[in-house]
C-alpha cells in the first residue's frame, strides 16, 4: 500500500525544506506541553542529605585497591538495605500517619547517589510542605538505624560514620521541570507532523501520479 511504502528522496527534501512547518510546528508543541504542566503539573520533589563517610584510609590501610572497592560495594549495599529496610519504612510511615510502607516504597521515596559523600533522600507528592517532612524523616530515621548497627556492630564496619546533614528547610521543585513539557511537546509534534507529511501526504501525492 502506498500509504506503507518507505519515503522517497523527495518526500525527504520536501520534508527538510518544510522549515516554516517545523518552527510552527515546535512552537505549537510547546504551548501544549505548557498546557500540560500548568493543568497536570508533576509531584513536588523534596530533597534532604545524610554524609556517609567510610573511614577507608582506616578501615582499610594495607589492602589493595581491589579489596577497598570490593569493601565500598559491600557497606554500600548494608546501608541501602537500611535506607529501604522494614523499621526505617515504618518510622517514615509513622511520621506522615497517612501512608503504608508499601506505598512509601512504590514511587514515593527515592535514593540518589549512594556512595561515599552525600546521600540523597528524594520525597515526592503533590504537596511541597509534605514532600519535605517526607525526605526530612526519611534521612534522620536512615542516620538512626544506620548509627545504631554501628553501635552494636551489627553488620557494618564501625568506622563508617552516618552524619544527617541537611534535614531542615529542604529545597523542593517539581519532579519534571516545565523545560521537560515543552521539549517533549515539540518533540511529539514534530514526530506526527513527519509522519503525516511522509506517509499521508507522500502517499496521496503518489496515487495521484
Amino acid at each position: 500500500m502506498p500509504l506503507f511504502s518507505p519515503p522517497s528522496l523527495d518526500d525527504l527534501i520536501r520534508l527538510l525544506k518544510a522549515w516554516r512547518f517545523w518552527v510552527l510546528g515546535a512552537c505549537v508543541g510547546g504551548l501544549i506541553g505548557a498546557g500540560l504542566y500548568l493543568i497536570v503539573p508533576s509531584p513536588y520533589r523534596a530533597r534532604a542529605t545524610v554524609l556517609v563517610d567510610f573511614n577507608l584510609e582506616q578501615a582499610w590501610p594495607q589492602e589493595t585497591d581491589r579489596q577497598q572497592f570490593y569493601y565500598l560495594e559491600r557497606e554500600t549495599r548494608k546501608l541501602e538495605e537500611i535506607a529501604w529496610s522494614d523499621v526505617v519504612m515504618q518510622a517514615v510511615a509513622e511520621n506522615d500517619g497517612a501512608l503504608t510502607v508499601e506505598e512509601l516504597r512504590k514511587g514515593k521515596l527515592r535514593l540518589g547517589q549512594p556512595a561515599e559523600g552525600g546521600w540523597h533522600f528524594y520525597a515526592e507528592d503533590r504537596d511541597p510542605a509534605r514532600a519535605q517532612r517526607l525526605a526530612s524523616a526519611w534521612a534522620k530515621a536512615f542516620e538512626e538505624q544506620a548509627r545504631r548497627k554501628i553501635a552494636d556492630s551489627a553488620g557494618l564496619n564501625s568506622f563508617i560514620e552516618v552524619t544527617a546533614t541537611q534535614t531542615e528547610n529542604l529545597p523542593v521543585e517539581r519532579s519534571v521541570p516545565m523545560g521537560m513539557y515543552l521539549l517533549s511537546g515539540a518533540i511529539a509534534f514534530l514526530v506526527m507532523g513527519s509522519l503525516i507529511v511522509l506517509f499521508f501526504d507522500g502517499g496521496m501525492r503518489k496515487e495521484e501520479r
